[in-house]
C-alpha cells in the first residue's frame, strides 16, 4: 500500500512538471521584480599623478531591477530593463615605496542603466523557458562625491560622463502557474565612461582618463505573464 501510495505520489509530481505553461503568445507581457547586482570588471582605470601609478576600482553594487517583455512572435520579443539606481564605491590603489600597494575608498557614485534588447526564446510553450537577448545600454552616472580628505589636496569633485554600449544577456523563466514566473536574468554590459576631476589642483578640470566598467549583471527575479 505504501509503495501504491509513493508511486502515486511520484506520477502526480511528474504529471505537474510535464504540465504545459501558459505559451507565450504574439501579444503576451511579462513584467519582471527583483533584486540585481552589478559587477565591474577590476582595474577600472590607471593613471600617472605625481609620478605615482593609481589604480581606480569601482566595487559591485545591489539595488531593486525591474523589466518588462512583450512578445510580438512566439519567440521574438522585445525587452526593457530599469532599476532604482546602483550606489558603487570608489577605490583608488597606489604602490608606496617601500610599504606596498594601498587602497583607500575616495568617494561614490550612483547609475541607472536603461536598456532596451532582441530577446529569442526558444521553448516558449515550456515550464521552463530559456532565452538570450542583444541590445543597447545607456548608464547614466549622478551623486558622485569624494572623500572630504581630498578637498586638502585641491581635488574637490569627479565628473563622469554618460555611456552608451552593447548589452547581451542570457536567462530563463520557470513557470510556477499559468501567469507566475520566476526568472533568473544574467547580462554584460558595456560600460565606459570618462572621468574627470574637478578643483584648484586641475586649475579647473582635468581628464584623468575612461574609467572601463564592463559590469556583470544578476538578477533574481519574480514574473507575472499575461
Amino acid at each position: 500500500m505504501k509503495t501504491h501510495k509513493l508511486l502515486l505520489l511520484a506520477v502526480g509530481l511528474l504529471a505537474l512538471v510535464a504540465a504545459p505553461a501558459l505559451a507565450n503568445e504574439p501579444g503576451t507581457w511579462i513584467l519582471r521584480g527583483g533584486i540585481g547586482t552589478v559587477q565591474p570588471d577590476s582595474d577600472n582605470l590607471t593613471f600617472s599623478d605625481a609620478g605615482d601609478t593609481v589604480t581606480i576600482d569601482v566595487d559591485n553594487g545591489t539595488s531593486m531591477t525591474m523589466s518588462a517583455t512583450y512578445m510580438f512572435t512566439e519567440h521574438w520579443a522585445f525587452d526593457v530593463l530599469a532599476s532604482w539606481p546602483f550606489k558603487h564605491d570608489i577605490n583608488a590603489s597606489t604602490d608606496v615605496p617601500d610599504v606596498g600597494i594601498e587602497t583607500a575608498r575616495i568617494g561614490e557614485t550612483k547609475h541607472l542603466p536603461p536598456t532596451l534588447s532582441f530577446q529569442y526564446h526558444f521553448t516558449p510553450d515550456a515550464v521552463f523557458q530559456p532565452y538570450v537577448g542583444l541590445g543597447v545600454n545607456w548608464t547614466t552616472f549622478f551623486g558622485t562625491e569624494l572623500v572630504s580628505e581630498l578637498a586638502d589636496e585641491g581635488i574637490n569633485d569627479l565628473k563622469l560622463d554618460d555611456s552608451i554600449g552593447i548589452a547581451a544577456q542570457i536567462g530563463g523563466d520557470w513557470s510556477i502557474s499559468d501567469n507566475w514566473v520566476m526568472n533568473l536574468d544574467v547580462r554584460y554590459i558595456d560600460i565606459e565612461t570618462e572621468a574627470k576631476l574637478v578643483g584648484p589642483a586641475f586649475e579647473g578640470e582635468a581628464t584623468i582618463g575612461d574609467i572601463t566598467i564592463d559590469p556583470w549583471v544578476y538578477a533574481l527575479n519574480l514574473g507575472y505573464r499575461f
